[in-house]
C-alpha cells in the first residue's frame, strides 16, 4: 500500500524518535532541510510536524525550532 509525502515523513521521524536517535530535546531538521530530503512542498513538511506535534511527540518553540519531547514512559 503506497504511503503518502506526509505520512513517510510521520513515520521516519517517529522512528528516530522511538529508536532514540532522536533524543528527547533534541531538534528536528528544520523545515527547509525536511523540504529537501524528501522533495517535497512546506505544505507536506508542516502537516507531518504539526501530526508529530498533536501526538505529543514533539513541540515548538518559537524562532528555535522544533524539538524532541520528553516522554513518559
Amino acid at each position: 500500500m503506497p504511503t503518502s509525502k506526509t505520512q513517510k515523513i510521520i513515520n521516519d521521524l517517529t522512528e528516530k524518535i522511538e529508536s532514540g536517535e532522536l533524543v528527547p530535546g533534541a531538534q528536528i531538521p528544520s523545515a527547509a532541510e525536511l523540504r529537501a530530503q524528501y522533495g517535497v512542498s512546506i505544505t507536506v513538511v508542516r502537516g507531518a510536524i504539526n501530526w508529530l506535534k498533536a501526538k505529543g511527540l514533539v513541540e515548538g518553540h518559537s524562532g528555535l525550532g522544533v524539538f524532541v519531547v520528553e516522554r513518559e514512559e
